[in-house]
């Protein structure tokens, strides 16, 4: 029988081995009860392994989905979206595996949402610049990204391209996945300007973002690429497009 929770943490995972255990045990040993859904895309490294043998362990808090290849984080967190709706949990985390998210952030996340906020984002850039264990360009070239991408979109939020998030179930009931358009990096910045448009109310709590020591950054020139010019799409749509939450 599965435990009662109204919390599902998604965990995207390819080539994770060397940190999947540690973040599954770190965020079980949360004070606040979090279920897991690892999306599993066919990891050479046989992360899946690891996993199965977990969910012996944790058989009623942690669930894995795996799909048959590398197919866009994008596709990996719709389709953990569309598991947990069908769950009805009603706060959808979104984090890494790779404790560049700190899983005790989770509890503050949740801790906004449940006073109220519809999107909460766990942001590098609200209060100055936290990063820890990134060389100074890139530091600089993610900070402008996320100034460009406010710039152009309009939307008032500071840390446009954070990866780690709480989303309530009904933002997730009102955006249509099937008109999203991009997978890689951009998804991150469509699913909050979707959100924005839509008249949710978003907050961010200030996080310190450090840098994965184990593994391998997933980060491309392509993905990078995606989501300089998906802005300028997005940006462009909108202003012949009228949003409405679907289902409304």
């Amino acid at each position: 029988m599965e435990e009662v929770s109204d919390c599902l943490v998604i965990i995207p995972t390819y080539n994770e081995k060397e940190n999947i255990e540690a973040i599954i045990r770190k965020v079980f040993s949360l004070p606040k009860d979090f279920h897991i859904l690892i999306i599993e895309d066919n990891s050479p490294d046989h992360t899946a392994d690891i996993v199965t043998r977990l969910m012996k362990e944790f058989p009623a808090t942690l669930f894995m989905e795996q799909r048959k290849g590398k197919l866009g984080l994008g596709t990996a967190y719709i389709h953990g979206f569309h598991w947990a709706i069908d769950r009805k949990y009603d706060y959808i985390f979104e984090m890494d595996a790779d404790f560049s998210h700190n899983p005790e952030d989770l509890v503050r996340l949740y801790d906004a949402a449940k006073k109220g906020a519809d999107l909460v984002i766990g942001s590098r850039y609200v209060k100055g610049v936290n990063v820890v264990n990134w060389p100074i360009g890139r530091v600089l070239m993610s900070y402008y990204a996320s100034a460009y991408v406010r710039f152009v979109t309009r939307m008032k939020i500071w840390d446009t391209t954070a990866g780690f998030k709480c989303y309530t179930r009904p933002v997730l009931e009102a955006i249509d996945f099937d008109a999203i358009h991009f997978t890689g990096y951009a998804f991150q910045i469509e699913m909050k300007f979707l959100a924005w448009k839509l008249g949710f109310k978003i907050v961010e709590v200030p996080i310190i973002f450090t840098d994965r020591t184990l593994g391998e950054s997933k980060m491309s020139k392509g993905i990078f690429r995606e989501a300089v010019f998906g802005v300028i799409t997005l940006r462009f749509k909108s202003l012949f497009k009228k949003y409405r939450r679907k289902n409304a």
